[in-house]
């Protein structure tokens, strides 16, 4: 048994790269897995 949390992020690639994108994800995915981190 796990838990898990999906998610999907969205965007216009004529606005945003894909790549800068996937920072954001991995960025949000650092902070939901140790919420300390939005303390400092």
């Amino acid at each position: 048994i796990a838990t898990v949390m999906s998610v999907t992020l969205s965007t216009d690639h004529r606005a945003v790269d894909g790549a800068l994108g996937a920072e954001l994800l991995v960025a949000f995915k650092r902070l939901i897995e140790n919420p300390m981190g939005m303390l400092v």
